[in-house]
Parts: C-alpha cells; structure tokens; sequence
C-alpha cells in the first residue's frame, strides 16, 4: 500500500575503478595518476573509501583519452582540465586551446599521409624488384 508519495529515486549508478578501467582501456594505476596530476576531479568515494565514478567522469576521461591519442602533452591536458573547472568564465580559453591543437593535429595527419605515400612508394618498388622487373638499385 502506498501513501501517495513517490518513492526516492535510486542515485545514478556510479562505477568502481575496476569498471572504470575495463571500459576505458585504462590501468587502476594510470586513473589514480590523472586524478593526483588533476587531470580528473576528485572522484566521490564510498563509506569504505572506494572510488566511484560518475557517469560525467568517464565522458570527461573519454574526452581525455582523445586529447592524449591526438598528441596533447600531460601539461596541455592539465591546463585545460584547470580551464574546464572554471565553468564558462574559460570558454574562450578552451576554445582557442582545441583550435590550436587541432591546427597541430592537421599539420601531423598531413606529414603521415606524406609519409605513407613514400612508404607506398618504397613498397612498390621492392615488390617490381622482387617480381624480376628491371629497375634501380635502391641503397635502402
């Protein structure tokens, strides 16, 4: 029987740094360093002093994860995580710092697909060499 009044809604479920780890690829030890260097805020812990991941934690360590395979140094990461913790006052900031890092990130992508295509090359001309077509001795 109920009285008329809702029931207390669970809180959102939060995740432990085991979960946390499998879903993000990430060791136990690198989670605690981003959470020591400040690239994560500190995490909520349980009455026993576990860890517990919010949902908003690992959409920001996702985030994280792209700024790391995209070449951002540590020290860029933790300038933009101060930036982040000030809300919208560093928007600008923010902004100008993902600018940047994107303009580096194009100029990388367009030195690799050089890169690929000189190694395409080389590939092509081991293989003619090696299907007994004529060419150059090649000193590589």
């Amino acid at each position: 029987m109920t009285s008329g009044h809702p029931l207390p809604r669970d809180p959102e479920p939060t995740l432990t740094i085991a979960e946390v780890a499998e879903r993000t690829g990430l060791s136990h030890d690198t989670l605690r360093y981003y959470e020591k260097a400040g690239l994560i805020e500190r995490v909520g812990r349980t009455t026993g002093n576990q860890r517990r991941y919010e949902a908003a934690d690992l959409v920001w360590l996702e985030f994280l994860l792209r700024l790391r395979e995209t070449g951002m140094p540590i020290a860029g990461m933790q300038r933009y995580a101060r930036l982040r913790a000030q809300g919208n006052a560093s928007v600008a900031d923010r902004l100008a710092m993902l600018r940047e890092h994107r303009a580096e990130l194009t100029d990388r992508i367009r030195a690799l697909r050089r890169n690929a295509r000189a190694l395409d090359a080389k590939i092509d001309h081991y293989e003619r060499l090696l299907d007994g077509q004529p060419g150059t001795e090649d000193p590589t």
